[in-house]
């Protein structure tokens, strides 16, 4: 993952939307829907250009497993 933290601040990485785009295996028009749904990642603006916290993505991954394992309980065997 190509990410960037800043030393001085200790702001944590960053993905742009380019970036999570292609982690995800999605197309950017797919992260703009979701977001335009209300069902994507937290992100925010920096001018112009969208950025995303690795940590909010891995929480909204996190949150979207569980929702599906809500959805689709594992059939013990």
């Amino acid at each position: 993952m190509n990410t960037t933290t800043h030393p001085s601040t200790g702001l944590g990485p960053v993905l742009t939307l380019s970036q999570l785009a292609t982690q995800l295996g999605v197309t950017i028009q797919t992260l703009y829907d979701l977001r335009s749904q209300g069902r994507g990642p937290r992100g925010f603006r920096v001018g112009r250009e969208l950025r995303f916290r690795v940590t909010e993505v891995d929480a909204w991954l996190a949150q979207m497993e569980a929702d599906d394992a809500e959805r689709h309980p594992r059939q013990a065997g």
